[in-house]
């Protein structure tokens, strides 16, 4: 069979480099396959994606060693517009990607640029939303969708133009759960039906093998490392060697003392063979496990009565409640839409709410202003290039003491002390730039802890990054709730993250709290999963397939596994 990707004996260095990004790449994906490509950040595949696409050398320019094909086509003789025939990219980031006004506009926009006959436009781009399902959405704007309808309108704004292969990356990075897995249910259809070849760059790895894969190609170190079947993959140590995470239930199986083999089909734990591990499983289950401690303390946050709308009259939350303790670590989660960042903005102050009221230590703080909301509750956003605004570490770190006048004595100080804590004090002379999206992630952090605040809210600490690096991220952040006393709220849809982080979960769905628990009751429970869009964590598939019954008490000796092995 002929190829429809091809490298040989394939290197790229990027014009500023001295060294390759990739080496030695000797890869054939063929016609109709799907594959799921992975590895740490920084490992090349994101360099591999631009080849693909044409965004290298087109875009950005570097030395080419060996030889690679498109579509049996070398792509200098295509050049990015033939190859855009034939490859189509949906971004993480869908909002970069839309150039029109309404979703019908959209989707439209390359068979206007094609000069396409507008009654044969209208077929295409009724075609294609139907495929997507999202024919009733044609007169929206693009930006005012969800997430998961953002996604199908990148999909269907590539697919307009009978593209053969399909690139994703990082599809589910900004999804709830279940919006994820409906992505991933669209993306194996559109693989299926219409045998369209499907190249998926995910962090997110037991998200992403929710539908079958026919292959997953690790790259490191600018190398393939392993180009595998999923339960090859899965039965190795590849994954676990390169930093990145395992699906749940592989890592609760190998804490049971499993040794996973390719026989017992890993891929999925819904119909992987466990007659092998059931004994294993059952006395991990019977072994210690303490629950952990319900919350106590002094309260620092109060909600009550909370309700916020749009002026169009749209509500957005209502009827909120909850109590936040001193040196909790907590996360808020729900669906795309649901109004996470709504409730962390309204605690911010960065909109007021139509009714209610939030209490500091018992204090009212409807009569703080922004400035003074910032001194005791700090807000981190997901994309710390969003909160940088000077070229240095250094700078940036006392830009919120300079702005409120303090000595320069005391920034010395302050800065020294923060920087040690976020262990930055090294880097103090850099510039941003030259930091990692962590350590620029650790930067945000620390101009916040200048103020001395008492609480964080993090939005999406971890989105987009490797497992090594939320590792790095979270434990930093556990270290600041368990040593420094700072209580920590999360926005996230990692429920990885949930569970394993922290004790208690705001679970929110369309503008209301459904539930307020331990992360374990909240993930083995299917009525707010479902609610919430969620997803039921594989341990308590785990569970079911081997006949215990309590996963929540199984769910909790895991945690209690992970937190010794550290």
């Amino acid at each position: 069979m002929d190829t429809i990707i091809s490298f040989k004996d394939f290197s790229f260095t990027y014009r500023s480099q001295k060294s390759p990004t990739l080496h030695d790449i000797n890869l054939d994906i063929f016609p109709g396959e799907k594959v799921l490509i992975v590895g740490p950040s920084g490992s090349g595949k994101s360099t591999l994606a631009h080849l693909i696409n044409g965004l290298v050398p087109f875009a950005y320019e570097g030395k080419i060693e060996g030889s690679y094909t498109i579509g049996g086509k070398n792509p200098r003789d295509l050049g990015i517009f033939g190859l855009s025939n034939i490859v189509g990219t949906v971004l993480q980031d869908t909002d970069g990607q839309f150039v029109g006004l309404t979703v019908g506009e959209d989707v439209a926009f390359s068979l206007e640029n094609n000069l396409v006959p507008l009654d044969d436009m209208n077929i295409k781009v009724d075609k294609v939303c139907k495929d997507v399902d999202i024919t009733e959405l044609k007169g929206h704007a693009p930006t005012a969708l969800s997430g998961g309808q953002k996604q199908r309108v990148s999909m269907a704004g590539v697919l307009v133009s009978d593209v053969d292969i399909l690139l994703f990356d990082e599809p589910l990075a900004n999804l709830d759960p279940a919006t994820g897995k409906r992505t991933i249910a669209l993306i194996d259809s559109l693989n299926k039906e219409k045998k369209i070849t499907c190249l998926i760059i995910e962090h997110r790895i037991e998200d992403a093998l929710y539908k079958d894969v026919d292959r997953i190609i690790l790259i490191d170190e600018g190398t393939i490392k392993a180009d595998l079947t999923p339960d090859e993959m899965l039965s190795s140590d590849y994954l676990i060697n390169a930093g990145i995470r395992e699906p749940l239930y592989i890592s609760a199986l190998k804490a049971a003392g499993c040794e996973i083999t390719t026989e017992s089909k890993p891929a999925n734990v819904d119909t992987m063979d466990l007659s092998e591990y059931e004994d294993n499983i059952k006395s991990f289950y019977q072994s210690t496990h303490d629950k952990k401690s319900s919350i106590s303390g002094n309260e620092i946050l109060k909600v009550s009565n909370l309700e916020f709308s749009y002026d169009s009259g749209k509500t957005v939350l209502s009827d909120i409640n909850f109590t936040v303790y001193e040196k909790e670590m907590m996360s808020i989660v729900g669906k795309n839409g649901a109004g996470k960042s709504t409730l962390s903005s309204l605690i911010c102050g960065f909109i007021n709410p139509s009714n209610g009221s939030i209490h500091y230590r018992g204090e009212d703080i409807s009569k703080y202003s922004i400035k003074e909301r910032g001194e005791r509750i700090g807000f981190v956003m997901q994309n710390p290039n969003h909160m940088i605004s000077k070229p240095f570490v250094l700078e940036e770190v006392a830009l919120g003491l300079k702005i409120r006048g303090v000595d320069e004595a005391t920034i010395k100080s302050k800065c020294e002390e923060v920087l040690k804590i976020c262990e930055l004090w090294p880097y103090r002379n850099w510039p941003i730039n030259a930091l990692s999206y962590g350590m620029k992630k650790r930067v945000t952090i620390a101009s916040i802890l200048t103020m001395n605040p008492e609480v964080l809210i993090l939005d999406e600490p971890t989105a987009g990054q490797d497992y090594r690096r939320y590792t790095e991220i979270m434990e930093f952040l556990k270290k600041l709730n368990l040593e420094h006393g700072i209580t920590i709220i999360m926005i996230t849809h990692d429920m990885h993250l949930m569970l394993e982080y922290t004790d208690r979960a705001l679970v929110l769905a369309d503008g209301k709290m459904v539930a307020d628990a331990t992360p374990a009751e909240v993930l083995t429970n299917s009525e707010i999963t479902e609610k919430a869009y969620l997803k039921m964590t594989s341990l308590s598939n785990l569970c079911t397939r081997v006949g215990i019954s309590d996963s929540i008490g199984f769910s909790n000796r895991f945690i209690q596994y992970e937190e010794e092995n550290k």
